[in-house]
């Protein structure tokens, strides 16, 4: 599989990532301080109140959006990354049993989807580990990669690392995996992309589905020709209650089957790590950067 990867040091690879968050999203049902404030219509409820009207669009996810993402990858024969709260992948269990099915990567997307940077290190520390716990029970393997929601610490990394995961993929700065040097053991970076992400659906001002999937096919043109000269990745993430929703599916279905029309290499996240490892292996020189980008000479080589 790696080898389909950038094969003579260069080209593009898409990242699939579909994000499985419904079932562990914020509740004071669940113990948290207050609701799930990302919500479709940007409703925030306050006063440590339930949103029961939004924990209903995360459960549509589950009764439906589900079956539609699975349908398209199914279809295409596309592999995929699913970052998981490992909360969500224990109460629907059937989600982690398609991922294994079909040798999908789960990563880790916390024990819940809540916010982690305002956790202690030791809190920070079992909350991370906790989770890859419990993907490996539920997936059959332990997770190589993690995504925090979107805020992390300045310890987060330093305790993946600890933890044995291969990259962390909290970051919007490249085009192009790269080395972090600031952790002992370094850690490869696998950056994602908000741009891409069908979120810019459910956040207003948002795209039409029709805009969105012009957004994704202009970053694929580009991302293509630059790939001639250098190894690049494009990430696209979406939610099962975001993208399957029936009117934003078909934008997603297009994207998705443009990229197999054209032979476009679709590979996991985990894979893209051990393919960066594989091409750019690190030698650590204290003196150098601390940073080490893709298309930068590490240390030592």
């Amino acid at each position: 599989m790696n080898s389909e990867i950038w094969p003579d040091g260069r080209g593009l690879v898409v990242s699939l990532v579909v994000n499985v968050e419904e079932g562990a999203q914020m509740s004071p049902q669940e113990g948290d301080s207050g609701a799930e404030p990302v919500d479709e219509l940007g409703v925030v409820v306050g006063g440590g109140r339930p949103n029961l009207a939004n924990d209903t669009n995360y459960r549509y996810g589950l009764n439906e959006g589900f079956t539609r993402v699975a349908s398209v990858l199914e279809s295409t024969g596309v592999s995929a990354t699913w970052t998981c709260a490992a909360t969500a992948l224990e109460r629907s269990p059937e989600i982690a049993e398609f991922i294994r099915s079909r040798g999908d990567e789960a990563a880790c997307h916390g024990l819940r989807w809540v916010h982690q940077f305002r956790m202690s290190e030791d809190a920070e520390r079992q909350f991370i580990a906790q989770a890859a716990t419990s993907i490996e029970a539920t997936c059959g393997e332990r997770p190589a990669g993690y995504l925090a929601r979107y805020l992390f610490t300045s310890s987060t990394r330093q305790i993946l690392a600890d933890e044995g995961f291969l990259y962390d993929m909290d970051d919007y700065s490249s085009d192009s995996p790269f080395w972090d040097l600031t952790t002992n053991p370094p850690i490869v970076i696998v950056p994602y992309a908000i741009d891409t992400n069908d979120m810019k659906m459910w956040t207003a001002p948002s795209y039409t589905p029709d805009a969105w999937r012009k957004y994704l096919e202009d970053t694929l043109d580009v991302l293509l020709r630059e790939g001639s000269t250098r190894p690049v990745m494009m990430s696209v993430g979406v939610h099962l209650r975001v993208v399957g929703r029936p009117g934003r599916i078909a934008a997603w279905r297009a994207f998705v089957e443009q990229l197999v029309a054209r032979g476009v290499a679709v590979a996991r996240r985990a894979d893209i790590a051990a393919r960066f490892r594989e091409l750019y292996p690190l030698a650590v020189d204290p003196a150098g950067p601390r940073t080490v980008a893709i298309n930068q000479t590490p240390p030592g080589i």
